[in-house]
């Protein structure tokens, strides 16, 4: 019994040494858990790919379907009937191979349409279907969701273009949104809307001030012997000289100033002595003088379109052909101005910005023929681009152009001998200086309401009549005060007419409640 204990005993020690551990246990249920879950995703998969495989009816009435791929995918499509053979219209839109004879694939390969026949036993054609190549906008779909949340841009594809449709509150979303489609496509349909205003008003101010300075101070000596004529200086304008007899006539020989101006002071001395007269002609000018330019223009433009001013003029240039012929075009100068504002989220405006200031040079004019000059244009230009909120303002400044001259006119070495070397000189400077500063400001502008009135300049005062403008000297009147003249003229404006105002030839008309208000 003893050994039949030990036997038995012995034998379960060894049966127990040989199950498994409880940790080989857990893996093999891993194992195997993993093994169904793989199996499981492979028959999701086939049923999945069994799904996408669309079921066209190429027989009946029902002639013309089409089937959509997207480029560089392929659609497996099954048919009602068995066919034995295929034919594409146009290889290169789409391959079209035959995997029973109830399914074929398609394979996309270039966007474009192309059509498919499907023939049974003896070439008999059974059917046929198009094939429509788009591009691929589920990806564009997702992208614009992950990028936009809080819009409703939806994308989707007409004749092989993709087109983007919804609304979103601002044109920098939609231009985000365009940027993004052309990734996926080179030509975008944009029917967008967008909700936040998009006409912006630029307020833009010129102001240009020019500060000029000069001085001149000239000698001049004229010797009038009774054989010679001796002259020192550039103030006569015809030679020869001849001896005057009056002192008004040796001033009419004065050529003025070295810049061409008429000489402020002007001194004259004579001397005679041994038969011959000397005369000595001192001419002095100092100038100085301010002048100021200020232009407002107010442009309106649509967001991502370009406004344009200009307030100046053109000039003619002629310009040569061809055949030899004269041809004459026009060059423009002014204040000009030309801005492209886009309106950005949350009321910022994006603006550039190219402002020109120009003006006629004649001192630098070509001359094109004997009779023809054209002047040139001295031009101060700027371009920049800027982002401002509504009713900000920004200044454009630095454009200073300052020009300094000199001139002398001497005799030679006498004119460089200290202090006694004035005496045989002439010498000016002329200094100019042009500041220009531009000050914009941009407005988001809404149109006005319908039936909404809107005032003109012309609305703040009326013509006068014979009796205000012949024996009163008025040329303007005020609405107020032409409805104020008789107790009458209260009565007629209250019936609508404007009372006592034109002239006889003046037809009566009648205004609005805000014109005589």
């Amino acid at each position: 019994m003893r050994n039949n204990n030990e036997c038995a005993a012995g034998f379960d020690w060894q049966r127990s040494d040989r199950m498994p551990r409880p940790e080989g246990r857990w893996l093999r249920d891993v194992a195997v858990a993993l093994s169904i879950a793989l199996m499981a995703a492979l028959l999701l998969m086939a049923g999945d790919a069994r799904a996408q495989a669309r079921m066209v009816q190429i027989a009946g009435n029902n002639r013309t379907v089409m089937v959509d791929v997207a480029i560089g995918k392929s659609q497996d499509v099954r048919t009602d009937r068995s066919f034995v053979d295929l034919m594409v219209g146009d290889p290169e839109v789409a391959d079209v191979n035959p995997l029973t004879d109830h399914s074929l694939s398609i394979l996309a390969k270039k966007i474009g349409t192309t059509r498919v026949s499907v023939y049974a036993e003896g070439k008999k054609l059974i059917g046929i279907f198009d094939v429509e190549v788009t591009y691929d906008i589920s990806r564009l779909t997702n992208e614009l969701k992950r990028r936009f949340p809080g819009s409703s841009i939806q994308a989707s594809t007409v004749n092989g273009r993709i087109m983007l449709s919804g609304q979103v509150a601002d044109a920098a979303t939609l231009d985000k949104a365009v940027t993004i489609a052309r990734q996926f496509g080179p030509e975008i349909i944009n029917t967008v809307s967008v909700m936040s205003p998009q006409q912006v008003m630029l307020e833009v101010r010129f102001v240009e001030i020019s500060r000029t300075a000069s001085r001149e101070l000239g000698v001049q000596w004229n010797r009038f012997g009774q054989h010679s004529v001796t002259n020192i200086g550039n103030r006569t304008k015809n030679l020869p000289i001849t001896a005057p007899n009056k002192l008004s006539q040796i001033t009419e020989t004065s050529a003025g100033m070295l810049s061409g101006a008429a000489p402020f002071g002007f001194l004259l001395g004579r001397i005679v002595a041994g038969g011959a007269t000397t005369d000595i002609l001192i001419n002095a000018l100092e100038q100085k003088g301010i002048a100021r330019s200020l232009a407002e223009p107010n442009l309106v433009a649509l967001s991502g379109d370009t406004a344009s001013f200009l307030a100046g003029g053109e000039f003619p240039i002629p310009v040569s052909s061809n055949n030899g012929q004269i041809t004459v075009d026009y060059k423009k100068y002014g204040v000009g101005l030309a801005f492209t504002p886009t309106v950005l989220g949350q009321g910022l405006i994006n603006m550039k910005i190219e402002p020109e200031v120009s003006q006629i040079d004649t001192t630098h004019a070509v001359a094109v023929s004997k009779d023809i000059a054209v002047p040139a244009l001295t031009v101060r230009r700027a371009s920049t681009t800027v982002e401002l909120r509504d009713g900000q303002s920004f200044a454009i400044g630095g454009l200073l152009q300052s020009d300094n001259r000199n001139q002398i006119e001497q005799l030679p070495w006498l004119g460089n001998v200290p202090i006694l070397g004035a005496l045989f000189a002439s010498r000016s400077y002329m200094k100019n200086e042009t500041d220009l500063v531009i000050i914009v400001t941009p407005h988001l502008v809404r149109p006005a309401r319908p039936g909404d009135g809107l005032r003109t300049p012309a609305d703040d005062s009326l013509s006068p009549n014979d009796l205000d403008f012949f024996l009163m000297g008025k040329t303007e009147m005020p609405p107020r005060q032409a409805r104020a003249l008789t107790p009458a003229a209260a009565r007629i404006a209250a019936a609508g007419a404007l009372p006592f105002t034109g002239h006889m030839l003046d037809l009566p008309r009648r205004v609005s409640d805000a014109a005589i208000q």
